[in-house]
């Protein structure tokens, strides 16, 4: 019985499927080697962005141990202390590296570590806008504390009403076997600025980057109740029913304390908050 020979299109249809196979099997041993390389890679990216990032960790906890000696001391040896609360943040590394796209840094860890300076921050907030400024200079007198920059948003506030001193400043990090400098980011406020901050972060969050025009300017008028003690807390005048209401009839005199005067400020900032609140439900009506 003769053999049937395999017809040529057969032929040439098996050959390319083995091809084809082959060529899959290798596509898919490159893939797997590419994705196993790509993996270490991001890995060791991992690693080093960990670390980076824990130098500036350090960096915070260095200038925190700093601000609470001084805390410590004026509430222990002095009668009085500037320093309310301290709070500290972390960049995280989406933000860095949204920050860094932002400027059009490198993203590199040297040209992050140069050009990223706010990646570990502090905000210390206190009573009064003197104590802004003492805390400022008891910390640039320390040897180890070195001011690179600072930028005065109280003498010169930003168009949105943002008040506060910034100081950027070096810091050494003393490891085992070397000693690392960072940057951290210092904000000093007062109460009231901190308050007008996070209000004005969230009225800027409801209506984008730029307030309506009718509110910005009720804002700036109540804002400015929000800056401090009010110069003076004067007898109220109110009119005399005895005389049918056309006679002023002033009540006597009180002393005010500075707590009275304290409640009195965050009652106007509150007030002036509550009032903004009111003032955009009518104009989303």
């Amino acid at each position: 019985m003769a053999l049937q020979t395999p017809d040529p299109v057969t032929q040439v249809h098996d050959r390319l499927i083995a091809r084809s196979l082959e060529a899959k099997d290798a596509t898919q041993a490159i893939w797997a080697s590419d994705i196993e390389d790509l993996t270490e890679e991001l890995n060791r990216i991992k690693v080093e962005f960990a670390r980076f990032r824990l130098f500036y960790q350090w960096g915070i906890e260095q200038v925190a141990t700093k601000l609470n000696i001084l805390r410590q001391e004026f509430e222990d040896i002095h009668d009085y202390s500037p320093i309310e609360h301290i709070r500290s943040r972390l960049k995280s590394p989406e933000s860095i590296l949204t920050k860094a796209v932002k400027v059009g840094c490198d993203l590199t860890l040297p040209a992050l570590r140069e050009r990223i300076r706010d990646i570990a921050g502090i905000r210390i907030t206190c009573s009064f806008t003197s104590d802004v400024y003492w805390i400022a200079s008891m910390l640039s007198r320390q040897p180890d504390v070195t001011v690179v920059a600072t930028k005065d948003y109280i003498a010169n506030p930003k168009p949105n009403g943002y008040r506060s001193l910034h100081l950027i400043v070096k810091v050494p990090v003393y490891l085992s076997d070397s000693t690392e400098s960072v940057f951290v980011e210092i904000q000093i406020r007062t109460i009231a600025m901190d308050f007008w901050a996070s209000v004005e972060h969230k009225l800027s969050y409801k209506y984008g980057q730029q307030l309506p025009p009718s509110p910005q300017s009720r804002t700036r008028r109540r804002r400015s109740n929000c800056r401090g003690t009010r110069r003076t807390y004067g007898p109220t005048p109110r009119r005399d029913p005895a005389d049918g209401g056309d006679r002023i009839r002033r009540r006597p005199p009180r002393r005010y304390t500075m707590n009275d005067m304290r409640h009195r400020v965050g009652f106007d900032c509150a007030f002036s908050v509550l009032q903004q609140l009111a003032d955009d439900s009518e104009i989303q009506a």
